[in-house]
């Protein structure tokens, strides 16, 4: 009997072990699915470091749209379906961006999170727009801006007429406006708040600037005008190494883009150093490296053509720049520049037409010096070059040097050439490019732009490649400093 009792007892003590198992299988459970949930929650709230940007756009022939953030750091072409849909997930930094769809264009305000959708007409394309989703107010924003400062200005240029009060009071109303919208708005990113306050001021700072420098001169015809001492007083608080403001706003980077062309200007107007020269110069000078390196760049890639001093142009352009594309790009240039500077043989042409008849190769010149015109019949700084270029024909007219004109007129303004050698009784040889600005020995010299003058010593061989103009004095010093002109 005891020991049945001693039984029943491990049994319910068994029973009762087994139960406190199963009781704390149960609680491992729950703590576990517990776990998860907290875990999914904790994802859920975590913004995702993308963006999803869906639209659709009808009637529009491109198969793609382009998305490119202000900064250029991030550019995506992203695929058109054939019903005119599109979607992408954007894995870029927050950011203002621009979106090109065939011809329309138009601001998007991306942050982390988003999930965009955009929806037009591209026969209609701002009047249809149609912006929603997770961050849109940003772009919906921008969009009634536009929209706000389109209905202010109006047609043309007349806001730019009124009297300076009024001009200053119609744009300052603007500015306290949006502000106000900004401060009212639900839903918009801090971020972007922060940003559009700042460009807001800069707006306006610029409309001034703007106003000031020419603009009501221009379309008011006031050619007295003198802008008040205390209109542009704001600007002086704006600091010029702002790179995020330099990027997000277009007004803040006209302000700085005005500065420093006020600064080339002041030394062209003091100096005779060639203006690709000044101008890698002063960029060179700007204190934010990410700023210097967009405008120093900035068309260089043009003015390092037309500079005679091309040598100490790239010298000063790489040691400011710290971009490597753009380093390569003036490289690549400057190597081939060096392929013409002075001791190289130079490029030559073949059977141009002679406007004395026949046709003229640059070998049949060779025994004497030869000072190259390449001009146009449209050109007017070439037009302008003529009487100086007749004056020093005749000037030397018999002397151990030739003067070649070299027209880049396009084939259908033929006759336009010979009606003007004739109209302007142009001395000198008058030969016609046979390609215009496509022929061999204008791509040859890299010619972007003209009038462009080049001096060659009796055996073809380059004595510069940018000689100075015939209206420049310094022409006679080159001429003098090689004999020209003494038998």
């Amino acid at each position: 009997m005891e020991r049945a009792m001693e039984i029943a007892s491990f049994n319910r003590g068994m029973i009762n072990l087994y139960g406190l198992k199963n009781k704390f299988k149960r609680m491992k459970k729950v703590l576990f699915s517990l776990v998860l949930v907290l875990n999914l929650v904790a994802c859920i709230k975590e913004t995702p470091k993308y963006a999803l940007f869906t639209g659709k756009i009808d009637n529009i022939d491109n198969k793609e749209v382009w998305l490119i953030k202000a900064d250029k750091s991030f550019s995506k072409k992203i695929s058109i379906d054939s019903n005119g849909n599109f979607a992408d997930t954007i894995n870029a930094n927050p950011g203002l961006y621009l979106l090109t769809a065939g011809k329309n264009k138009m601001s998007v305000y991306l942050d982390n999170g988003s999930a965009i959708n955009i929806t037009a007409d591209a026969k209609d394309f701002l009047n249809s727009l149609d912006v929603s989703g997770i961050g849109a107010e940003a772009t919906n924003y921008l969009l009634a801006k536009n929209k706000m400062i389109a209905e202010l200005k109006g047609k043309g240029m007349d806001v730019y007429k009124l009297e300076e009060a009024d001009f200053e009071n119609k744009f300052k109303g603007l500015c306290n406006t949006l502000n106000a919208q900004l401060d009212a708005a639900q839903g918009m990113a801090p971020a972007f708040i922060a940003l559009e306050k700042r460009n807001l001021n800069y707006e306006y700072l610029n409309e001034l600037s703007r106003y000031a420098g020419g603009y009501h001169r221009q379309w008011a015809q006031k050619r007295d005008y003198k802008p008040s001492k205390s209109l542009l007083v704001g600007l002086n608080d704006v600091d010029l190494n702002n790179e995020v403001d330099f990027y997000f706003s277009g007004a803040y980077k006209e302000i700085v883009n005005r500065f420093y062309n006020k600064k080339i200007n002041q030394l062209i107007k003091k100096d005779s150093i060639d203006y690709g020269l000044i101008k890698v110069t002063i960029y060179s000078t700007i204190p934010n490296q990410t700023i210097k390196n967009e405008l120093i760049i900035s068309g260089a890639e043009s003015t390092i053509y037309n500079t005679g001093k091309f040598e100490e142009f790239y010298k000063i352009f790489m040691a400011a720049s710290t971009n490597e594309e753009n380093n390569a790009k003036i490289t690549k240039i400057y190597n081939r520049l060096i392929e013409l500077n002075q001791g190289r043989q130079s490029p030559k042409f073949v059977d141009y037409e002679n406007n004395a008849g026949g046709t003229l190769s640059l070998d049949d010149l060779k025994g004497k010096y030869v000072f190259i015109d390449v001009w146009a019949t449209w050109c007017g700084p070439c037009v302008a070059e003529l009487p100086h270029l007749k004056k020093l024909e005749k000037a030397y007219r018999g002397k151990n040097i030739r003067f070649l004109s070299i027209s880049v007129d396009d084939s259908k303004d033929h006759d336009k050439w010979k009606k003007m050698i004739v109209d302007k009784k142009l001395g000198g040889i008058q030969v016609l490019a046979d390609s215009s600005f496509n022929s061999q020995f204008v791509q040859d010299y890299i010619i972007r732009s003209i009038p462009r003058f080049i001096l060659l010593d009796p055996e073809g061989v380059i004595v510069t490649q940018h000689a100075p103009r015939p209206s420049n004095p310094e022409i006679i010093d080159l001429f003098n400093s090689l004999n020209i002109g003494v038998k």
